[in-house]
């Protein structure tokens, strides 16, 4: 490894955490969530291998990164639902990028650009029905609808999808979970009143977690995002078989011995009780470790786990080695699959009181992403 750290993708894992999830999907197509740079894994070389998987389709938050996939040559279907006024919806048209709308506005947006390039705009129709984030609220649904029909008969769209998003999925048995089910299902009732839930309509509403727990949630499709990355959706429910793609290692930049009582890195948050060994890694908040994980994450380290000694810097964190040898470009695994006996990022995440989608998604973009296949498929 010539780079002070790197982010190593199972691309193998990811493969066979989608034959996992389609397993499990009974039926239903399976979208694949590659937002946020594939959740940190890195966008056009994990899509491969989630369509190698058996992933029929996927999705985006917004529309650049759905852009990028087709400027890297992939022609899977692509559904974009983060859309602020103004964005450059005739290269999404022209691209065959499906968009998502929440409210009339949109709607008329995307009609706008359906008349300008020709080109009829598949349109996905969210409803909000109980996350209170994105969708149409209950009350404004039958207006989209209707809006949504009057543009179709003119040819400038096509109703593809009808979808929401879980709140609490992660949360089995919260009332919540049946509420929107139920609300969902009067949604798609009032779409079939109106015209609007044709054959080809596509339903979605299960995300990973709703995907393990919830059968009948799946409808058409289930669109899986932290699962696909080996990351349980349920930590409580166990791993369902999942295997984690990402391992993110450090080379040792220096190690040098210091004497009793010194402190540690910025104020002094650690304060060494004895002469010790200190190695310096180079990978700091710049590069997504959070500046909480200082005293708190450990990694491995000469065969040992070992604690982050002091505040984590904006470039690099110190490990204390006591009396233990380590040398300048020896390797540090900060999270891995496990296997090695490295934390994984669930221990990462429970020690700092977040999730996963948290510490795989932070991870800069000068840390390099390199990709294996390690996994037997």
């Amino acid at each position: 490894m010539a780079t002070p750290a790197q982010a190593r993708v199972d691309l193998a894992a990811i493969r066979h955490n989608v034959a996992q999830l389609k397993e499990r999907a009974g039926g239903a197509e399976l979208m694949g969530a590659v937002k946020a740079d594939a959740y940190g894994h890195g966008l056009l070389p994990t899509t491969e291998a989630m369509l190698q998987g058996g992933a029929g389709r996927l999705g985006t938050a917004v529309i650049s990164e759905a852009l990028a996939l087709r400027a890297g040559g992939v022609t899977a279907p692509i559904l974009s639902w983060l859309i602020t006024p103004g964005e450059a919806l005739d290269e999404a048209l022209a691209r065959d990028i499906e968009l998502s709308a929440s409210d009339v506005r949109l709607l008329d947006e995307i009609a706008e650009a359906a008349r300008r390039t020709g080109i009829t705009a598949k349109t996905h129709l969210e409803a909000d029905t109980g996350m209170s984030r994105g969708g149409s609220p209950p009350a404004d649904w039958p207006g989209l609808l209707s809006r949504a029909m009057e543009l179709q008969a003119e040819g400038v769209i096509d109703i593809t999808g009808i979808w929401t998003h879980f709140a609490c999925a992660d949360i089995p048995g919260h009332p919540s979970i049946r509420r929107q089910l139920e609300t969902y299902e009067a949604a798609l009732k009032l779409a079939e009143q109106a015209g609007a839930a044709g054959s080809h309509v596509i339903r979605h509403i299960a995300n990973s977690a709703a995907l393990m727990t919830l059968p009948e949630a799946r409808f058409d499709m289930v669109r899986s995002g932290i699962a696909m990355y080996g990351l349980s959706p349920i930590p409580e429910l166990g791993d369902f078989g999942l295997r984690q793609a990402m391992t993110l290692v450090g080379r040792v930049a220096l190690v040098k011995r210091v004497p009793e009582g010194s402190g540690v890195s910025y104020g002094h948050l650690h304060v060494c009780e004895r002469e010790t060994t200190i190695a310096v890694v180079p990978l700091g908040y710049a590069d997504g470790i959070l500046r909480h994980a200082s005293d708190r994450a450990e990694v491995l380290a000469g065969g040992r786990r070992r604690r982050i000694t002091g505040r984590v810097c904006m470039d690099q964190f110190m490990i204390d080695l006591g009396d233990d040898e380590l040398s300048a470009g020896d390797e540090v695994v900060l999270f891995g699959p496990g296997d090695g006996g490295e934390p994984t990022a669930q221990e990462w995440a429970d020690s700092l009181g977040t999730i996963t989608h948290e510490i795989v998604t932070r991870i800069g973009s000068r840390v390099p992403r390199v990709y294996e296949r390690r996994s037997t498929e």
